[in-house]
């Protein structure tokens, strides 16, 4: 059973950096691609980014590449998303979710396994 445990959420200035962390705290997530999602308050859900788990390719979306870094543990039980040069327009609670599928997907509903979320708030 994936059971996935986000952290590291905050306030911050506009500039500033967080770094979000993703554990399973169940198992270990080898064999599971893990991505990052957002959403800010009356919008949908948007890709953020992701990880391959075995290749350890990783995706972002436009609106995030070049400030933020997504990575894992060796152990594959932890998955970070390093976001840099922080944006007002960054604010929204941030979600780790976990696919079993053979290949990477952008799309929320490819993920089976999510976390409850942590909130990321931006001041500018």
């Amino acid at each position: 059973q994936v059971q996935l445990v986000e952290s590291g959420g905050g306030l911050v200035q506009a500039g500033g950096s967080l770094k979000l962390s993703c554990v399973n705290s169940e198992r270990t997530s080898k064999g599971y691609n893990v991505a990052w999602f957002r959403q800010a308050p009356g919008k949908e859900r948007d890709f953020v980014a992701a990880i391959h788990w075995s290749s350890g390719s990783t995706y972002y979306a436009d609106s995030v590449k070049g400030r933020f870094t997504i990575s894992r543990a060796n152990d594959y039980n932890t998955v970070y998303l390093q976001m840099n040069s922080l944006k007002p327009e960054d604010t929204a609670l941030y979600y780790c979710a976990a696919s079993s599928e053979l290949y990477v997907d952008l799309e929320a509903p490819k993920y089976q396994y999510w976390g409850q979320g942590t909130q990321v708030t931006v001041s500018s």
